[in-house]
C-alpha cells in the first residue's frame, strides 16, 4: 500500500508501543531491524506510550478526535491501531486493531 501510494501523498507512520502484553519489549534498533524483515518501508518513530498519563501528545489527540460512527473512546484497545487522517490534518477514520491494513486501501482515494 505504500508503495502504490506514496507518490500520490500518502504517508504511514508506525509508532511502536510496549503498553499491550510487552509486544515491543526490544530496543529502538532491535525494533527497527525487525519490520526490516517484514519489508517494511513506512516511516518508524521511536517507542512510546499511547494510554495513559504518559501518552504521546499526538496520541492524545487523535484519541479524542470523533470519527466514523461514533468514537471508539480515549484508549488504544491494542497494538495496531490505525487513524486515517486526511490533507488537512483532520482524523477522519479510525481503524480497530483487527482492521487489516490492506482493508483501508478502499478509503483512501477520497482522501488523496
Amino acid at each position: 500500500m505504500h508503495t502504490e501510494y506514496a507518490d500520490k501523498g500518502l504517508r504511514i507512520l508506525a509508532f511502536p508501543c510496549n503498553q499491550f502484553g510487552s509486544q515491543e519489549p526490544g530496543t529502538e534498533a532491535e525494533i527497527k531491524e525487525f519490520a526490516k524483515g517484514y519489508d517494511a518501508e513506512f516511516d518508524l518513530f521511536s517507542k512510546i506510550d499511547v494510554n495513559g498519563d504518559g501518552a504521546h501528545p499526538l496520541w492524545k489527540w487523535m484519541k479524542e478526535q470523533r470519527h466514523g460512527k461514533g468514537m471508539l473512546g480515549n484508549f488504544i484497545k491494542w497494538n495496531f491501531t490505525k487513524f486515517l487522517i486526511d490533507k488537512n490534518g483532520q482524523v477522519v477514520k479510525r481503524y480497530g486493531p483487527k482492521d487489516e491494513p490492506f482493508g483501508i486501501k478502499k478509503d483512501l482515494p477520497q482522501y488523496l
